[in-house]
């Protein structure tokens, strides 16, 4: 312990003389999405720039610092200045920030982001007063954005592994007391109190025990974990430490999806660099503490997930959850006692060591203390990453944090694929594990879509349960027919064949399916269907009665049309149509060929003018009406 001791200070020095920003900074945004937007190239002109020029600088690549709507990020630190956030950097942006700041001494503050409009550094705002970062509370994410992710002394010189070495001056009992007191739940969607599973594993009598790190994230608009990992795979992998040393777990391993390879990357960096600084290995930091971390790369099937169907996966067999008793923590891997936790709950685990666990409860509310991340995405002004206290209302986190929608709100599906759609009346709902499962949803790991008046909640509920029926294991007879079945009846509604039946059908099936799913994931697929029949049943009855979708998605039961009042003929329509249906000279009302329109919404979606209508075809005959 006292070689890390020696480590860490000669870390935090390092740290003073960089944050002392003797020399200027660049920071840029290099997780997946600063990548997808473009930071590779950026960071080749910066370094370009800095070649060229003979400018001395360092540039740091960090990870996800929450707004993904604002990347690619570029951050300039100079010397005795605040730190200036640059948003949505293009190449050409990006030579007049450099500019400015190293040729004219000033920030770009045409390009800042929350600028007023001059050029000093006191009229920029700071990055976490935007309205997006101000209301956040951020536990899990503190590190994220700011340090480089592939950098062991940055992570040891902001605190990294203090809480390692206060849990090693513990006995593990003490460690799942502390646990215990915090109030820590499960971040995987189960909300499971994490010293409980903890407490069964370490009173196993079994001499080899093992933890696992579930990363194998498959919800569709999901990325907390993999930005957590990308951003700060120290403190995921502190966690571990902590958790196998509370357990007695001597052997770990991390279970995420191939689908991720910075991810993967930055984990590997990490783990070899734990190596070099005797973190991993036997007699940990001097102690008797002996551990070791291996990554097993998932194939991306959505089902393991569940913790049966992944430890399967990682023997070698087919993911299939298995029934329970017993449970993992008694009898997981290879027979041996296993505990497996989400990327998130281990993030939590280093701060809550180093900071006590009264400090943790100050954060929540009773039975949900802590904080909980987000991936904030759908027809929200601002998508992205956010970590908000447990408790925190639905509203101020669409509206405050995610700054509304552009139309009128609709609904917002909470707990991914798994989870239910909420209309309007639940906006003051606060988010927490009993107040979404009263209302029919769940917590999930953390993804949230919004959803506005351009949505058909009837098309939502059939993609939904399409992506859990594909991705069925199928070894239950309730969900491999059950959501099959489901789907078969959405799909009649959806293309104006279905009939009041069906609803009772879809009622049915669904809570048959609840009831008797082998696991987790069959027990919840159905909620997005049963959510949505419980407060969006209008909109089923007017697919089946009226033959209409209001939100003009569902094609067979629309057919568009140019309103020749409000047509100003600017032929916006024109360029996007991809069969030459609309057609018409500029400046005059455009006409539209059914025949043929194959109704891809694109003209619908472009016109600002709001020209194009979306008709109910009145086609149905009397017979499929019945």
């Amino acid at each position: 312990m006292n070689k890390l001791k020696k480590k860490i200070n000669l870390a935090r020095k390092k740290w003073e003389e960089f944050t002392d920003n003797r020399e200027p900074i660049i920071y840029v945004g290099a997780a997946s999405c600063g990548r997808a937007a473009g930071a590779p190239e950026l960071l080749s002109d910066i370094n370009r720039f800095i070649e060229e020029n003979r400018v001395k600088a360092r540039v740091v690549e960090v990870g996800c610092i929450g707004p993904c709507y604002l990347e690619p990020l570029v951050d300039v630190k100079m010397p005795g200045e605040p730190r200036v956030s640059y948003n949505n950097v293009t190449a050409k942006t990006l030579q007049n920030i450099l500019k400015a700041h190293f040729r004219e001494g000033i920030p770009f503050a045409k390009a800042a982001i929350g600028h007023f409009g001059t050029n000093s550094y006191h009229d920029i705002p700071r990055f976490y007063e935007l309205p997006m970062l101000k209301p956040q509370v951020r536990i899990v994410l503190r590190n994220c954005g700011l340090i480089n992710p592939e950098d062991i002394d940055q992570y040891l010189a902001v605190d990294g592994y203090q809480g390692l070495m206060k849990a090693l001056r513990m006995s593990p009992d003490d460690v799942i007391g502390v646990v215990r007191q915090a109030g820590l739940r499960g971040r995987g969607g189960a909300g499971f109190p994490t010293f409980k599973k903890w407490t069964v594993c370490r009173n196993a009598p079994d001499e080899q025990k093992y933890l696992i790190c579930n990363a194998d994230e498959g919800d569709p608009g999901a990325f907390m974990n993999r930005s957590l990992i990308e951003s700060d795979p120290h403190a995921v992998l502190e966690g571990m430490l902590i958790a196998a040393y509370a357990i007695g777990a001597s052997k770990g391993i991390i279970y995420i999806r191939a689908e991720y390879p910075l991810a993967i990357k930055r984990l590997k960096t990490a783990i070899a660099q734990m190596r070099e600084y005797g973190l991993l290995g036997t007699k940990i930091l001097g102690s008797n503490f002996a551990f070791d971390i291996k990554i097993k790369e998932g194939a991306g099937a959505f089902v393991c997930g569940e913790e049966t169907a992944l430890i399967g996966s990682i023997e070698g067999k087919r993911g299939m959850p298995r029934s329970r008793p017993p449970f993992p923590a008694i009898s997981g891997l290879h027979g041996c006692p296993t505990i497996i936790n989400n990327v998130e709950t281990l993030g939590t685990l280093p701060n809550i060591l180093r900071n006590g666990a009264e400090w943790y409860t100050k954060y929540g509310k009773e039975g949900n203390r802590g904080t909980k991340t987000f991936s904030l995405v759908g027809k929200i002004r601002r998508p992205g990453l956010i970590e908000v206290q447990l408790g925190t209302p639905l509203r101020e986190i669409i509206f405050d944090i995610g700054g509304g929608v552009q139309k009128t709100f609709k609904a917002i599906q909470t707990g991914g694929p798994s989870g239910g759609c909420l209309s309007e009346e639940f906006l003051d709902l606060p988010v927490d594990y009993e107040s979404l499962a009263s209302v029919g949803s769940i917590m999930g790991s953390g993804g949230l879509i919004v959803m506005d008046e351009d949505t058909c909640i009837v098309d939502v509920a059939k993609y939904f349960l399409d992506f859990t029926q594909k991705e069925s294991c199928g070894k239950c007879v309730p969900c491999r027919v059950g959501t099959r079945h489901m789907v078969e009846l959405l799909d009649k509604i959806t293309h104006g064949e279905g009939m009041a039946d069906d609803l009772l059908s879809l009622r049915t099936l669904g809570d048959t399916i609840k009831k008797g799913a082998l696991c987790g994931l069959g027990q919840t697929a159905p909620n997005p269907v049963l959510t949505t029949l419980r407060y969006f049943r209008n909109e089923y009855l007017e697919h089946i009665k009226d033959q209409r979708c209001r939100a003009t998605v569902c094609k067979d039961l629309i057919e568009y049309r140019v309103i020749k009042e409000k047509c100003t003929g600017c032929q916006s329509c024109v360029r996007v149509c991809p069969t030459g249906a609309i057609t018409g000279p500029r400046s005059e009302p455009h006409n539209l060929d059914v025949t043929k329109c194959i109704k891809c919404r694109s003209c619908y979606e472009i016109c600002r003018f709001d020209a194009i209508a979306g008709d109910a075809i009145v086609i149905r005959t009397a017979e499929k009406r019945s």
